[in-house]
């Protein structure tokens, strides 16, 4: 009888290539986590986005780096990927296994305390649902929006998000309901400053302001979502001076958005970050710039 080659592994990567392998069968984009959870940082030549970026990211680029570099954007199904050598040295140090929900076509609600579970059970439609540390992960299929806080310990991982895999869960997988996509919509006061804390003084000096290239502005937005993503220790102090960066070079003009601090508050909290650091670091950096 033939029989398939098994994919040699090292020892030393210990299961979570074994596990990954599987999940990426089954269709699951995968990649690996640290030993705190985080993603893993983005080698040198790919640091500040330098190397365009994954091709699925928020901005589309051309970068081929072979390592798992630009967190959620490098998970994959491809076993050859997967096995291969830059990402098995990544495997012998991961503390977890992440995957992609959004490549999935899928939305991860996820619960992060008991009352969040209640509300939940209360709520929301019966699915196939996750036991984790803190709560619960309720799958559903289809996409969304991925959103943190979008009420009292409740996130929705999606597109551009990175769940850490906790195991198959129970129940049958439902249809993603309109009460979870509304939630994906709204504006959530949880977690963020209100929007006038973003509206400051225009440019003193009148006429068209130099931010408003979108390139500019996304550019400068990708690279703080990078600066906060490669950190890999003192990540209260990089939120901050990343939230200082930011407001110092973009946020006298009233440029930014509700939009653009989502997205630094998700990318911190993808850090492990409470809302409430979140908040409390962005409301000391614009107090430090006077605004």
């Amino acid at each position: 009888m033939t029989q398939s080659t098994p994919i040699r592994r090292d020892a030393r990567t210990g299961d979570h290539l074994d596990v990954a392998l599987r999940l990426a069968a089954a269709g699951l984009p995968v990649l690996p986590l640290r030993a705190d959870k985080g993603p893993l940082g983005n080698c040198p030549n790919c640091t500040g986005n330098e190397c365009g970026g994954r091709p699925n990211m928020k901005t589309p680029g051309s970068c081929q780096c072979p390592r798992p570099c630009h967190a959620w954007a490098a998970a994959t199904t491809a076993p050859t990927v997967l096995s291969s050598a830059p990402w098995k040295a990544a495997w012998r140090h991961a503390g977890a296994v992440a995957y992609h929900p959004g490549g999935a076509g899928l939305t991860v609600v996820d619960l992060d305390n008991a009352a969040a579970v209640t509300w939940a059970r209360t709520t929301l439609p019966p699915t196939r649902t996750v036991a984790t540390t803190r709560g619960e992960h309720w799958i559903y299929q289809g996409t969304t929006r991925s959103v943190n806080g979008v009420r009292a310990g409740v996130d929705l991982k999606s597109t551009q998000s990175y769940v850490r895999w906790c195991g198959p869960g129970t129940g049958t997988m439902a249809v993603l309901p309109d009460v979870v996509r509304s939630l994906a919509t709204t504006k959530s006061t949880v977690g963020r400053p209100a929007a006038h804390a973003l509206t400051v003084a225009a440019s003193a000096s009148g006429g068209p302001c130099p931010h408003r290239s979108p390139a500019y502005l996304e550019r400068g937005i990708a690279m703080a979502e990078q600066r906060i993503a490669d950190t890999a220790s003192r990540v209260h102090s990089t939120v901050y001076r990343t939230f200082l960066a930011v407001l110092s070079t973009h946020g006298r003009c009233g440029c930014l958005t509700e939009t653009h601090i989502d997205r630094l508050f998700t990318a911190a909290q993808a850090k492990g970050e409470s809302p409430r650091h979140c908040t409390d670091a962005w409301t000391n950096a614009t107090a430090a710039l006077g605004m």
